[in-house]
């Protein structure tokens, strides 16, 4: 086969797998009702490109950073001419999403793009100023899942922190929240347990995007920093996750579908208060299960339903997770089936599983300790509550003070209708 003929059986070959490419970005693009932050930035004749071009752009980001078609938004800016992306800074999980829950990232180079990263989730969780010399700009766009818990929203705080003492400008790059942008719930959290998974004065579901975050940490911390948020096209507060025709990319190693978006705040809230209590990490059903050696699961599941939970069924469980803390113990309980997940209220499932297995099990469940459960519910007030046999009801109406004057405080912050 002489040189013409093989070029000609090589491209053969190629043009499906480019055409699978095309027409996969058409269905991707096509079916959305939401055009992402990083699109509307890159569009042809975009304002906001002004904010970027000609200057060095650092990037905070990972795998969760892609556009409408699902590519990874730091393969797009360092492919874009009018871009120059000089340093990458990456949280915890990575760039690239390759690092486990809790495991530190590293100072390394993206082998994709050649850029030097620069880890936020070790020693550092700020940018420092030293990492911030020869970048003009910092730029942010990673998906969060709409609960205070989740680390992300922390790594921003902390970024607007480290451009506020740099004069960094700060761009961030607007995503949906999963959950919509409907309501918020749980308590408020004490100064005293401010932590990297409790960084903002805000309930643990908070009903903001990442771009409205952002305003409000600016707005209520006094964080003195050039904030320029690229804002959504299409994203409606009412929306959830499927309604925005968008692919979902893994946001972390134990959240790999949006199901796990909506369950986390559930069920890791669950395992966060109780010792010996599963929430299903470890297993292929993580935060889809509440589950322990001793749970006489039968009946947990028929206490639940009795509560006509909205947006959620509960389906009889037995498993034995592979690996993790729980690794080959044999664990029943009861598997979370959305059914309705506008209607699915997060927080409020979660206080009621736990005070069902308090009346259940008093003398089998044992409370972590006080640290781990206040940075996760902001308080003690909730041990306490649960302890002495308070009703979810009422534990849910001790926090509307708390919660009334975030209403205000996160009504400025609001972009979207």
């Amino acid at each position: 086969m002489d040189a013409t003929s093989k070029l000609v059986h090589q491209g053969m070959k190629t043009l499906p797998l480019l055409l699978i490419s095309l027409l996969g970005f058409q269905f991707v693009t096509a079916a959305s009702a939401v055009t992402l932050g990083i699109d509307v930035l890159l569009e042809r004749d975009s304002a906001h490109l002004a904010v970027v071009e000609g200057k060095r752009v650092g990037l905070i980001t990972n795998q969760s950073g892609v556009d409408g078609a699902l590519v990874p938004t730091v393969d797009r800016l360092a492919s874009d001419p009018r871009i120059s992306l000089v340093r990458l800074f990456g949280p915890e999980h990575g760039i690239r999403g390759e690092v486990p829950a809790g495991e530190q990232v590293a100072d390394d180079r993206d082998a994709q793009t050649g850029v030097r990263i620069v880890s936020l989730y070790g020693k550092d969780r700020k940018p420092s100023k030293e990492a911030l010399e020869g970048v003009d700009v910092l730029m942010f766009d990673i998906q969060d899942i709409g609960s205070r818990t989740y680390t992300y929203i922390s790594t921003l705080g902390e970024a607007m922190r480290a451009c506020a003492e740099t004069k960094t400008p700060l761009i961030v790059l607007d995503r949906p929240n999963p959950l919509s942008g409907m309501y918020f719930e749980g308590p408020m959290i004490e100064d005293r347990f401010r932590s990297f998974i409790g960084w903002g004065p805000m309930p643990v579901i908070h009903g903001m995007t990442i771009g409205e975050a952002a305003r409000f940490f600016k707005d209520q911390l006094d964080i003195d920093c050039a904030l320029h948020v690229v804002p959504m096209r299409g994203w409606k507060r009412s929306m959830v996750w499927d309604d925005t025709g968008l692919g979902w990319t893994i946001t972390s190693p134990h959240i790999p579908s949006v199901t796990q978006a909506y369950l986390y705040a559930t069920t890791g809230m669950v395992s966060a208060t109780f010792q010996g209590v599963s929430d299903g990490v470890g297993s292929t059903m993580p935060f889809e299960v509440v589950g322990a050696e001793f749970i006489d699961a039968p009946k947990l599941e028929r206490a639940l339903h009795a509560l006509n939970l909205p947006g959620v069924r509960f389906q009889v469980i037995y498993y034995k997770p592979f690996y993790g803390s729980f690794k080959d113990k044999p664990l029943r309980g009861i598997r979370l089936r959305l059914t309705d997940p506008r209607a699915y209220r997060p927080i409020r499932t979660s206080i009621s599983i736990l005070t069902i297995l308090q009346a259940m099990y008093p003398d089998k469940l044992f409370f972590k300790e006080e640290r781990p459960v206040g940075i996760h519910w902001g308080n003690t007030t909730l041990r306490e509550q649960i302890e002495t046999g308070m009703s979810a009801e009422a534990i849910i109406e001790s926090w509307r003070e708390g919660n009334t004057e975030f209403t205000m405080a996160r009504q400025r912050a609001l972009i979207y209708d």
